[in-house]
């Protein structure tokens, strides 16, 4: 999997403390994104699952957010570690540009999302651009309860 960076005790990526995996190459290119390095799919370094499963697993303390660039790029790689990351107890978010309905069109995605706890989707949009959002960066994308959603078949969304 390509990987820009891995932060851990971050208490912005989501509810409570966690560790963030940056990965790499963005196919939506949001004017205004906060992570432009991140749209190169070449960018970053090669990590192995288990690199990144070691790695995350040095900070027991904290739960664990995808993030990107866009994550659905490496779906099918990222499925098989969050399973694995899901085996340990671990509480998974998603931010991703794509929407939920978007998603569930491809089946390497329904399996990345069967893992996610919380899924953000949406593209940021700079005109709805909303400093006083939690856990968004524009009042067009949402955040979701992936487990829910994917068990109702409607979107259910979280209040933030």
């Amino acid at each position: 999997m390509r990987v820009l960076d891995i932060v851990h005790d971050s208490i912005v990526d989501g509810r409570g403390l966690r560790t963030v995996i940056f990965f790499a190459g963005c196919p939506h290119l949001c004017q205004g994104c906060h992570n432009p390095e991140s749209w190169n799919i070449e960018g970053g370094t090669e990590w192995s699952e288990a690199e990144i499963f070691q790695e995350v697993m040095k900070n027991e303390l904290t739960d664990i957010t995808f993030s990107g660039g866009e994550p659905f790029l490496q779906a099918r790689e990222i499925a098989v570690l969050a399973r694995k990351l899901k085996q340990e107890g671990k509480n998974i978010w998603c931010f991703t540009g794509y929407r939920y309905e978007e998603l569930i069109q491809d089946p390497d995605h329904v399996s990345l999302l069967e893992q996610i706890d919380i899924l953000v989707d949406g593209r940021f949009e700079l005109k709805k651009r909303d400093l006083t959002l939690r856990y968004k960066g524009s009042s067009n994308q949402r955040i979701i309860n992936a487990p829910k959603t994917l068990e109702s078949g409607e979107i259910i969304e979280e209040i933030s």
